[in-house]
């Protein structure tokens, strides 16, 4: 299977600049898979395409404002801060990288400073600081590390703080990714208040957004692209009310890729059933067409870049023929696209 499967053509003007004034104004288109209907809606009334007994599943995880620029050899430079590796020591990527090499000084804002300690895998630097107490100042310097097709200059403080706020969803705890688990961000009170009526389980996990959810595909053929690791956890609590509404028959609904991959990775064969089983865990799970999905009933997801992963994570959900004939469709209704844009559910 080739990654060119994948592509399609994308007007610039689709891409989603901004978040639109309320979250949940956004418009949903439903697939049906097994009909292969395509509904356009809103994506307020998800209440009303889900069923009393459903359990939604939510990735819990916070963004961190993981970028921020700095001086290297009198050059500034943009800084994304990826994860802690050691006490006092951070992977991260930078740009320019040329003048960032191992013993180099860097001078943040607030006076913070760090030397380039060596060089990582894919790219990356590892910085040494004098503190361990990183993220306390990360919040007082550090921008929203949003995609690169959402153009923001340094110097605008206004979108900053909205997007501190908006490029976050409403029931993010646990801190720790470097990218928003965007099916979420459409989430209000209102909606989730409307799901409790309904009869409607929610409940969450983590996975921590790393490189692994957007690195770009290199290669030529899908099947030897190699994911990188990302960090998960589930509950206890979570897992056993899981287990519990796959034997009654009630559907498990994603909300994002985050969650299917996080679900599909914790999933185990016992006794000739499957259970998902709790714990904090790595995954490198590649979900790509031909793949057997072992929890995942439902999922809940935003538009995704041409050739990605999450692309083909959702073609192996919904069909590769659907998927793409639903995005044709979506550019000619002029949806909006990728972090900040409109969604899609699948049932």
């Amino acid at each position: 299977m080739f990654v060119s499967e994948f592509d399609y053509d994308l007007p610039p003007e689709l891409i989603a600049q901004q978040p639109l004034a309320e979250r949940d104004a956004s418009r949903m288109m439903v697939l049906y898979r097994q009909t292969g209907e395509i509904i356009h809606s809103h994506f307020r009334e998800l209440p009303n395409f889900l069923s009393p007994g459903d359990i939604v599943v939510f990735n819990d995880s916070k963004v961190i404002p993981a970028r921020v620029w700095g001086k290297c050899q009198d050059r500034e430079v943009d800084f994304l801060f990826i994860r802690q590796i050691a006490p006092r020591k951070w992977a991260v990527l930078c740009r320019p990288a040329r003048k960032v090499i191992p013993g180099a000084k860097i001078i943040f804002p607030l006076g913070m400073e760090a030397t380039v300690a060596e060089k990582g895998p894919e790219g990356q630097r590892i910085l040494e600081f004098p503190t361990n107490r990183l993220l306390s100042w990360l919040y007082k310097v550090g921008y929203p590390p949003l995609p690169p097709y959402i153009k923001r200059q340094k110097a605008n403080e206004a979108l900053r703080k909205i997007d501190l706020t908006r490029y976050q969803t409403i029931f993010a705890r646990k801190e720790g990714s470097i990218a928003a688990p965007t099916a979420g961000l459409h989430f209000t009170p209102r909606i989730l208040k409307k799901l409790k009526e309904k009869g409607i389980t929610t409940t969450r996990v983590t996975l921590h957004v790393g490189l692994a959810t957007f690195q770009p595909v290199r290669v030529e053929r899908v099947e030897d692209h190699q994911m990188l690791e990302e960090w998960y956890e589930i509950s206890p609590r979570t897992a056993s009310l899981i287990n519990e509404g796959k034997k009654e028959g009630r559907a498990i609904v994603a909300v994002g890729t985050t969650v299917v991959r996080t679900l599909e990775s914790a999933a185990e064969f016992q006794e000739g059933k499957v259970l998902l089983r709790p714990g904090r865990r790595i995954t490198n799970l590649f979900i790509y067409p031909g793949y057997q999905f072992k929890i995942v009933d439902r999922l809940l997801t935003n538009f995704h870049l041409p050739r990605s992963t999450l692309l083909m994570l959702v073609a192996a959900f919904a069909g590769k023929e659907f998927i793409l004939k639903a995005y044709q469709e979506a550019v000619n209704q002029k949806y909006r696209f990728f972090s900040y844009g409109d969604c899609m559910l699948i049932l």
